[in-house]
This record gives C-alpha cells, structure tokens and sequence, in this order.
C-alpha cells in the first residue's frame, strides 16, 4: 500500500472538501454547480422503485452501496449516493463528467472486475491447445526426455492427454472484498507440461533413458529434482 506524504495527503483532504462544496453537485448534464440539480435528481429517483433497482445495482457495482439490490429508498442507499456524487464532483473539478456517464463507468467497472451486482466472485480459466501448439509441446518434451522426435502415434496419444486434463490444469481467481480492500487470489491447476514429462518419463524408453542421464539432466535444466 503506497504511503502518501503529509502535504500529499492535505492535498488530497483540500480536494474532497472542494468537491462536498462542489456537491452544490456539477449538473448532472454539464458538469455545473448546481444545489438543486441533485436533489430534484433523488427526489425523481425515491418515487421510482425501478429507478431505486437499476441505480442500487449501480452504485453496488462501484462498491458504493453494500446492501443488497433494492426497490425501497433507504438511508444506506442515500449516503451511496451521496459518495458517488462527491466523487463524481471531485472528478468533475479537473474533468466534467455527467452524471450518467458516471454511473456508467462505475458500472462497467464492476462488471470488469467482478464486483458488480451479480458479477462473478470466482472466474476460472482453462487453457486449451489448438493441435500444432499440442504438437509443438509434445515434441519439445520428447525430445528433451527421450532425445528423439516424437511419432504421429505419440503426438495423437499426448494430445489427448493435454485434452483430458484441462479441467485440473485450470486456474481459478476468488475476488473478494470491495473498494480499496478488494483482493484477488489466483489458484493455479495442474502444470501440463510437468505432467507429460511424468507420463513419458514413465515408460519402459523413459525410463531407460532416465539411467542415461536424458531425464535428470532436463529435469535440473528446469531446476527441479
């Protein structure tokens, strides 16, 4: 976490109180001052229970809100609103963005990250092989273990390997928290070019080639056993 100087921090704590002033809150059209502008803007919302969904679906996928999606015009959803209007006015300062431009992006901005309402919490990905890659990576490993190429019949064979185990080869990411607390943990699967050097290594030419040297000397080339 970066640590800001004293004067950076003033700074900071100078441009927030600028845009709670400015929270006389730009227009929600031009990015002007204006008092009214904003609470014509929830009084228009807090009579819609449609408006109320679609905008606490908003302000939850720029982690704003924290409830859960609502219809009902709530005091948590009035201070998510008021934050978001701060921050729109303090980016407003610099560079004019409309309202709904705002809640646009921190919109999109929840479902790029996976923080939005109804945005994945875990997101899994799986590699898959076209046949030359396939091809490629079974005859660099044979090569490499067994110091030959590899045979029409060989490449068929591992290649449906490499299809087989795609599902544990997978890496899976957990988002969790929100706003400046959000972590991601990345699992990683099942390494498929370790598991091919495994299973080549294990036939009766491998393993041969193993008392030869062919097997331990690529293995410490990788740094392992």
């Amino acid at each position: 976490m970066a640590v800001s100087s004293p004067d950076q921090a003033r700074a900071t704590a100078q441009a927030k109180e600028s845009a709670r002033t400015a929270i006389a809150s730009t227009d929600g059209r031009t990015g002007q001052t204006t008092t009214g502008d904003f609470t014509d803007f929830l009084k228009i919302v807090a009579k819609s229970p449609t408006l109320i969904t679609a905008y606490s679906k908003m302000l939850k996928a720029g982690n704003y809100y924290k409830g859960k999606v609502t219809d009902k015009y709530t005091p948590a959803l009035v201070k998510a609103f008021n934050k978001a209007e701060e921050d729109r006015a303090l980016v407003s300062l610099t560079s004019p963005i409309s309202r709904d431009d705002f809640f646009q992006q921190i919109s999109l901005m929840g479902e790029a990250t996976g923080t939005g309402a109804g945005g994945p919490s875990t997101v899994t990905s799986v590699t898959k092989y076209k046949p030359e890659a396939a091809q490629q990576i079974v005859n660099s490993i044979i090569l490499d273990t067994l110091g030959r190429k590899a045979t029409a019949a060989e490449i068929k064979k591992y290649t449906e390997m490499l299809k087989s185990i795609e599902g544990k080869a997978s890496t899976v990411t957990n988002y969790s928290g929100s706003g400046s607390n959000q972590k991601q943990t990345v699992t990683t699967g099942l390494s498929e070019e370790q598991y091919l050097i495994d299973k080549i290594s294990g036939t009766d030419e491998g393993k041969a080639n193993k008392v030869l040297g062919f097997y331990e000397t690529f293995m410490n080339a990788l740094g392992g056993r």
